[in-house]
């Protein structure tokens, strides 16, 4: 499977074959980026790898990515570009990063991180209708640093737990990682909240002595 591929990868490499995975894809493997980030944390979690350059290849893997993209957009054939994303498979998610583009402007480029597929086209797209270089690392890469620090710290959570999720993902597939990751975000906003009631509630509590 190539859940368990990327996770021998990660074991023979270390942090930088999240960066090769994110950016290159040299191992070929069909895994969203959201389960790439996931995992990065979880092992950095557990000890397995080190947590600040797995969250940098991470971040580097993302941004370089979408960079790709923009550059290949930019300079490349036009008519190209063009042709190849109007084919059937990803023609709907060029038609929805032509809307969301022609929406929101370049804020699109920060929407479109969220979404899988269509951030893969968008940078294409920004690059082909001329945007600037620095208007799109300005949008582009900070809104990379808050997708990954969001999914780097929900693998956290999960720790030592990816025999678990694999387990899941073999048997109903990577939705049920998107369900974990609702959960565990759930999860991670309730502990916060408590926390802030009770340092809240500190200060009512001494003042009544």
């Amino acid at each position: 499977m190539a859940y368990d591929l990327l996770l021998n990868f990660i074991d023979q490499f270390g942090a930088v074959s999240l960066f090769l995975t994110l950016c290159l894809g040299v191992v070929g493997l069909p895994v969203p980026n959201e389960v790439v980030a996931i995992t990065g944390g979880a092992l950095s979690s557990g000890g397995l790898i080190n947590t600040v350059p797995a969250f940098i290849f991470l971040y580097m893997g993302v941004c370089s990515g979408a960079t790709v993209g923009y550059m290949l957009g930019k300079f490349s054939a036009q008519k190209l570009i063009r042709r190849f994303l109007r084919q059937p498979n990803i023609g709907k998610f060029m038609a929805k990063a032509e809307a969301l583009n022609a929406k929101y402007g370049s804020f699109a480029v920060s929407i479109s991180c969220f979404f899988p597929l269509l951030r893969n086209v968008m940078p294409y797209l920004v690059g082909v209708n001329g945007m600037g270089y620095r208007r799109f690392a300005l949008f582009s890469y900070t809104t990379a640093f808050v997708w990954t620090s969001i999914y780097f710290i929900i693998g956290t959570f999960v720790g030592n737990r990816l025999d678990e999720i694999n387990g899941l993902i073999d048997r109903y597939g990577y939705y049920s990682l998107g369900v974990l990751a609702v959960i565990a975000a759930a999860y991670a906003a309730i502990r916060l909240a408590v926390k802030r009631k009770r340092q809240s509630s500190k200060p009512d509590a001494s003042a009544g002595l």
